[in-house]
């Protein structure tokens, strides 16, 4: 019998195990980088600092394009402001010196007694009348000024209804129209003056503020100048360095542009602040000194009038006009004046003044007023000072009008730099960028 052979058990192997997938590493490579690595990549090697020096060099003409526009705006706008409050000062000047006027044609028409001369009381009315338009004028023109000349405007109301009750008693011969006009003059000392004095300093205040502003630009556009330029010869040294070239073309005309920008800014911004200087010290600085000349005139006038009408009590008006002269005397000097016209108009006024000081000390009071109100041939005290009063008028127009033309020409000659400034800080950056994109090719 065969014996049949058993087939051997079959035997079960398992799969070989499949790695995870989850197990497998990436490579660094393979992660994506993050900003700070994007950054650092973007500027890392050569190409890197050329990007960097391209980044500094575009942003700086950015820069410097600004500044002289800035410098531009600063000098033209104070050369503006300047020659708007000097004419806002000139403006209330001009009401001081029409109050002192007014004050001056009142005292002396006072010592007509009964009815005034017409032509004295008409320029009376025509000097309150303009110092009233000036008012107005000055609060438009300078709103910081508003509040103080609303309050001046009140005290004229107070001075005028004074003066008007004065005038009436003085028609009638009563004594207490004197009394009237001392507190007239007393609320113009007072309470008007103080508030005509601090308008005026606060002008003068803001016109040397501006004056001052002028030499700000001149900074603004060379300092910008000097960095930008700086960065450009420190990026054209570097580039010079890494790439074997002397010169990189773009870089180097855009460098220029910054610099030709700088040079004619800074002349023409420099001669702008020499001429506002030159206004200052010598047409404004005249102006000044013949409207505190002409106010002070007024004063000094004014007090001879109340010296006679105080009739032997009048030492404290007599000392102020001594003061108020002495005061005219160093203006007309400040305002290079003298041995002209204006000074011999002055000396003949004082000369006569010392003819009716005379005249009343001696106790001839009556020609005293005779000679002060002008009824006399000889020694005429009206004809002296309106001949110092026109003289020194027509020279304060001229002035002020030479302060004026010269500011305003001043401003006419600065080159357009001030909205030119910032287009061509952009054309200086543009020639960086096409300059170093060259150097930047030859790393590709």
């Amino acid at each position: 019998m065969t014996q049949t052979q058993s087939a051997p058990p079959a035997t079960w192997s398992s799969p070989p195990a499949q790695q995870s997938s989850s197990t497998a590493s990436q490579p660094p490579s393979a992660r994506r980088p993050g900003v700070r690595g994007l950054v650092a990549a973007w500027f890392e090697g050569t190409p890197g600092r050329m990007r960097a020096f391209l980044v500094l060099a575009a942003a700086v003409s950015v820069v410097f394009g600004l500044t002289a526009a800035q410098g531009f705006r600063q000098s033209d706008g104070a050369l503006k402001r300047a020659e708007a409050n000097a004419a806002q000062l000139v403006r209330i000047q001009a009401i001081h010196t029409n109050l002192v006027s007014a004050n001056a044609d009142a005292t002396n028409a006072f010592l007509v007694g009964g009815l005034e001369p017409p032509a004295q009381r008409q320029h009376f009315v025509d000097s309150m009348a303009s110092a009233a338009r000036l008012i107005t004028e000055a609060s438009t023109a300078q709103p910081a000024d508003q509040k103080a000349l609303g309050e001046l405007n009140t005290t004229l109301i107070t001075y005028d209804g004074l003066i008007e009750q004065a005038r009436a008693n003085n028609r009638q011969g009563l004594p207490i129209g004197s009394q009237y006009l001392r507190d007239a003059n007393a609320v113009l000392q007072n309470d008007s003056l103080p508030l005509v004095n601090a308008l005026v300093e606060a002008n003068e205040q803001r016109v040397d503020t501006e004056f001052d502003g002028v030499r700000l630009g001149t900074i603004w556009v060379v300092a910008g100048g000097l960095l930008a330029l700086v960065v450009f010869v420190i990026t054209l040294r570097w580039l010079a360095r890494r790439t074997h070239r002397y010169i990189n073309i773009p870089i180097a005309a855009g460098g220029l542009l910054i610099l030709l920008t700088t040079v004619v800014g800074g002349v023409s911004l420099s001669s702008a602040s020499g001429n506002a200087s030159s206004t200052r010290d010598d047409a404004y600085a005249k102006t000044l000194a013949l409207s505190r000349a002409r106010i002070a005139a007024y004063d000094a006038r004014s007090n001879e009038s109340l010296t006679l009408i105080a009739r032997g009590s009048g030492d404290a008006f007599d000392k102020a006009y001594n003061t108020a002269s002495a005061t005219v005397d160093d203006e007309l000097k400040k305002s290079s004046t003298t041995a002209n016209d204006l000074t011999t108009s002055w000396n003949e006024y004082k000369r006569i003044h010392g003819a009716v000081r005379k005249a009343d000390t001696n106790g001839n009071w009556d020609n005293a007023v005779a000679m002060a109100v002008g009824t006399t041939k000889d020694n005429n005290s009206v004809v002296a000072f309106k001949s110092f009063d026109e003289s020194s008028a027509d020279r304060l127009q001229s002035t002020s009008d030479t302060v004026t033309s010269e500011l305003s020409d001043t401003r006419g000659g600065l080159p357009p730099i001030g909205w030119l400034g910032l287009p061509l800080g952009i054309v200086a950056a543009l020639l960086v960028t096409w300059g170093m994109s060259q150097r930047l090719e030859e790393y590709r």
